[in-house]
């Protein structure tokens, strides 16, 4: 039993604090996602982006409400292919996020997943970060360092959805 105060891992019970357990645990599987890649410093903008559109991607993707009893290895594939360079992936993110606050308003309850969500894509659509730009070719000469090209600010999404496809490949 819960007393005021204590907290719940599924926001019932009148004024508890309820514990964001789905969007934690889409984060922790985008993080050793990304760390078993080693694509970047877990330290880094870069590292961060493509750790919260993976966790975005896990967390939406999610239409049972069993996060925390899925298992990696059989959702990777829907991972992939909804993180795969020719999909909307951000459209997507939008309509989700949508329909689950549409969820949350009609049963009156706040979700404290669905929060930490929402903040990270803010996160991810209001930051941009200084990437190499990949459309540019300098004099017609190849590149041969990630410093020596042309760079170009890009939306942290636009970064860190191609790291969580890679991460989600090296797996």
């Amino acid at each position: 039993m819960l007393h005021r105060g204590q907290e719940s891992t599924d926001g019932t019970g009148g004024g508890e604090l309820s514990v964001p357990m789905a969007w934690l645990y889409a984060e922790y599987i985008a993080d050793e996602l990304l760390r078993t890649g080693d694509l970047m410093p877990p330290t880094s903008f870069e590292f961060r982006a493509g750790r919260d559109a993976l966790a975005l991607t896990v967390f939406l993707s999610d239409t049972e409400g069993e996060l925390s009893g899925i298992r990696v290895v059989t959702q990777l594939e829907t991972w992939l292919s909804l993180t795969a360079y020719d999909q909307p992936w951000q459209h997507w993110v939008r309509s989700r996020m949508g329909e689950l606050a549409e969820g949350a308003r009609k049963s009156g309850t706040p979700s404290a997943d669905l929060a930490l969500a929402e903040q990270a894509w803010r996160w991810l659509e209001e930051t941009e970060l200084l990437a190499p730009d990949l459309d540019a070719v300098p004099d017609g000469t190849a590149v041969t360092g990630e410093d020596d090209g042309p760079q170009v600010w890009t939306p942290a999404w636009q970064l860190g959805l191609p790291l969580g496809h890679l991460a989600i490949h090296l797996f």
